[in-house]
């Protein structure tokens, strides 16, 4: 039962003290290492073909390299006591999962809103999305907001307590880096088309199934919200797959769902209008409130998983029990 209060720990650290400005966190890093290395790539290879050839490096290098060193950090900490290196595990998962960044960055902007400060508002939500938010209004305000953190719910809470659950530390943050190369190499514009492939193909991969796991705990959890959990799976089955990424879909069209609003819709990057699919039907306006349901639909979602990761942990626990009284 180790590897699930662990778990248990580094998801209530996350949620009281989330990411303190004072302590180096490890992306940054992470982030250091890519910058390094598309440097030195770029330094060397100059056609598509050894582009395409050298983003595979990224992953091997930046994901792979995390995983072992925390492997090795743990190993070495270990032999100093075994303590030491538990409690070393639960502050590294810490950092690899972002509830409270995620439901403070959603709340400024709700707090803003709230104040009718129209401006502020605008001004922190852009401090969360790529697009241009200077001149949307209240309900457009909202839905980029409740877009990011339901999002957000795979990428900051379920897929690196998924990892977590299945290798420990060394694995969340092997996620972690995968998840930051995308962040950073993984478009599909003229610069990184062919040396951040690799990058945006392996983040595709590693949220696969937290993406549709974290649909299920979303219907689950407007149930137990009483908000539209059959809408909620309505939703997931009609429109998850119309958004342009095979996973951003899953949570976005369940909370449109569970809340009865549209998301998706016309937005603007760098001066360009783009359109992505709609997510849910627009049964009423969007409001302020919607980000704090959202926030709380988050929040059982991630309380559920931890509880999963418990019931999982506990069988395989009972399983080799029962094998090993055999």
């Amino acid at each position: 039962m180790t590897g699930a209060w662990i778990i248990l720990a580094a998801y209530i650290l996350d949620r009281l003290i989330g990411d303190p400005r004072w302590i180096p966190h490890p992306v940054i890093s992470m982030g250091k290492g890519i910058s390094a290395l598309e440097r030195t790539i770029r330094k060397r290879v100059s056609s598509d073909q050894g582009l395409k050839r050298a983003g595979l490096l990224f992953p091997i290098v930046i994901a792979g390299g995390s995983l072992v060193l925390t492997w090795g950090v743990l190993y070495i900490l270990g032999l100093v006591h075994p303590v030491v290196a538990v409690i070393a595990e639960v502050v590294l998962i810490a950092t690899t999962i972002a509830s409270k960044g995620l439901k403070d960055a959603g709340m400024e902007v709700y707090r803003h809103l709230k104040r009718r400060d129209w401006p502020a508002a605008r001004r922190s939500l852009g401090m969360i999305v790529g697009r241009d938010t200077a001149h949307l209004d209240e309900p457009e305000v909202v839905r980029g907001t409740v877009e990011t953190v339901a999002e957000n719910i795979v990428d900051a809470i379920v897929s690196p307590l998924f990892y977590a659950l299945i290798g420990g530390a060394p694995l969340a943050m092997a996620y972690r880096a995968v998840n930051t190369l995308d962040s950073m190499v993984g478009y599909k514009n003229e610069k990184y088309l062919h040396l951040g492939w690799a990058s945006a193909r392996l983040d595709d991969w590693a949220n696969w199934i937290p993406a549709r796991l974290t649909a299920l705990l979303l219907i689950t959890g407007a149930w137990f919200m009483r908000l539209n959990a059959k809408g909620a799976a309505r939703m997931v089955r009609r429109d998850a797959r119309l958004h342009p990424s095979p996973n951003s879909g899953f949570p976005e069209s369940a909370v449109a769902g569970a809340l009865g609003i549209r998301l998706g819709g016309h937005n603007v990057y760098h001066g360009v209008a783009s359109f992505r699919a709609y997510m849910g039907d627009q049964s009423r306006v969007m409001e302020a409130e919607d980000i704090v349901r959202t926030t709380r639909l988050m929040f059982w979602s991630a309380g559920a998983f931890v509880l999963l990761c418990w019931l999982v942990t506990f069988g395989i626990w009972t399983a080799g029990g029962a094998l090993l009284w055999k």
